[in-house]
């Protein structure tokens, strides 16, 4: 199997970099994966695993360990670093790693500005996390992942609820990673057609799943990878089509759906009604607002 791509960059050895760096091992799309992480030893460490894995299932992907700086050749770089911190939010949990998180983030940008791939960053909160990264940095192509896994979320709960399969909903959360999330109810399909969301349902479970993930495994990891990888695809011009994914949008940034074709992105956005149009602004409020109280801080 020849690789897709030359290079592809993930920081962060925890949890999530871990899982997102073995999609991309066993999904064979870079010819090397550049791994950063804070602490050296820890890439090392990861790398000596991936290496196994690569060895065990015949994976043309050749895992390294670099600094920050030896990724600005990489064709993408996903940025899933973290700080160490103790979150005590009970509710809008997602937020409660903004101040921890920002110095990180900032730091990375730094030592990528100028970078010219795609760099597509998973730190939560992750709508202010990419927003910080692209002003911070300069890099044209900076993108959150989080609406595109909120949407696969929806997609799948509202598929259960309806005993349909989950390729025939079309669909789209927006707006925030988090508890502003917008679904988009009014241009839900099923198989082409209009279809009665039961709403009270599917915003309960996309409030509570990721939190009993979190309680039973520690950290949801292989969602986000998952939503990674098929970002990249577009992204990286191997696949055209649609990702939720947090940019800028106006003089705001959040989630939005953007029509990728030959890596090229376009915003498409679904027609909303009163009340969905009502929340999308609540949640560009919110994030606003929280965005320059984290950059004044």
């Amino acid at each position: 199997m020849t690789p897709a791509v030359g290079a592809i960059g993930v920081i962060g050895a925890g949890a999530v970099g871990q899982t997102v760096a073995a999609t991309l091992v066993a999904s064979a799309l870079p010819g090397r994966l550049l791994v950063a992480s804070r602490l050296l030893d820890q890439a090392h460490a990861l790398v000596a695993d991936l290496d196994d894995m690569r060895q065990a299932t015949g994976s043309p992907v050749r895992p390294e360990a670099c600094a920050v700086a030896g990724l600005a050749d990489c064709a993408a770089v996903v940025v899933a670093a973290r700080a160490s911190f103790t979150n005590t939010h009970a509710s809008d949990v997602r937020m409660g790693g903004a101040a921890a998180n920002a110095p990180v983030v900032v730091a990375l940008a730094t030592a990528l500005r100028g970078y010219a791939g795609t760099v597509l960053v998973v730190t939560n909160p992750v709508d202010l996390m990419s927003r910080l990264f692209a002003e911070t940095s300069g890099c044209p192509r900076v993108y959150g992942i989080g609406s595109n896994l909120d949407s696969a979320r929806y997609r799948l709960t509202l598929a259960r609820l309806l005993g349909v399969p989950a390729a025939a909903v079309d669909g789209h959360v927006i707006g925030e990673h988090g508890e502003a999330a917008v679904v988009c109810a009014s241009t839900t399909t099923v198989n082409g057609r209009p279809v009665s969301v039961p709403l009270a349902e599917v915003r309960a479970e996309l409030r509570t799943r990721p939190g009993r993930i979190s309680h039973g495994v520690g950290r949801t990891r292989s969602g986000p990878a998952g939503a990674v990888l098929s970002a990249l695809r577009k992204a990286l011009a191997l696949d055209d089509g649609i990702e939720e994914l947090s940019t800028g949008h106006g003089a705001d940034w959040h989630g939005i759906p953007l029509r990728f074709t030959s890596g090229r992105p376009v915003p498409c956005l679904p027609g909303l009604d009163a009340d969905e149009q009502a929340q999308l602004t609540a949640a560009s409020t919110k994030l606003r607002t929280a965005y320059q109280a984290l950059r004044t801080s």
